[in-house]
C-alpha cells in the first residue's frame, strides 16, 4: 500500500491518512485481514511525526475501518463497521456538504454533481 501526503494542500496530514487506506479498502487495494505498516514505519516512510500517522490510525479503529492488536500491528477490517444507517449519514453528511459547496461555487448543475458522484461510485465497483 502506498500512500502519499501533502503537507501544503490545507488538509491535515492525519486525515489525507484516513481517507486514503479508507479508500485503498473500498477499492479493493487493501484486502480484509491484510497488514497495514506499523505507525513508525508509515511515518518514516510519509516523512511525518508518528503521532500523526498514530492518530490517523486511532481514528480509522474508532470508525471500524482497522483493528489493531496490542503489540501485533493494524489490519484492514474483517468486515464492514456495522452502523446504523443515521450514523452512516451523519458521518457523509460534512462530505456531501462540502460538494455541494464546490459544486455551487464551480456553477455545476446539481444533476452533474450527483452525476459525478455516481461515476465515483460505479469506479469502485459498483459497490452501493
Amino acid at each position: 500500500m502506498l500512500l502519499h501526503v501533502n503537507a501544503s494542500s490545507g488538509v491535515p496530514v492525519y486525515l489525507q491518512i484516513e481517507t486514503q487506506v479508507k479508500q485503498a479498502i473500498a477499492a479493493g487495494a487493501l484486502a480484509q485481514g491484510q497488514a497495514l505498516p506499523s505507525v513508525r514505519k508509515l511515518a518514516a516512510q510519509l516523512r511525518v511525526n508518528p503521532n500523526t500517522v498514530a492518530k490517523a490510525y486511532q481514528n480509522l479503529e474508532r470508525d471500524g475501518a482497522i483493528r489493531t492488536v496490542p503489540g501485533g500491528g493494524s489490519y484492514a477490517a474483517d468486515s464492514s463497521p456495522g452502523l446504523l444507517k443515521s450514523e452512516k449519514l451523519r458521518r457523509l453528511r460534512p462530505v456531501a456538504r462540502q460538494l455541494a459547496v464546490e459544486s455551487t461555487q464551480l456553477r455545476l448543475a446539481p444533476n452533474d454533481a450527483v452525476k459525478l458522484l455516481e461515476d465515483e461510485l460505479d469506479g469502485l465497483g459498483g459497490k452501493r
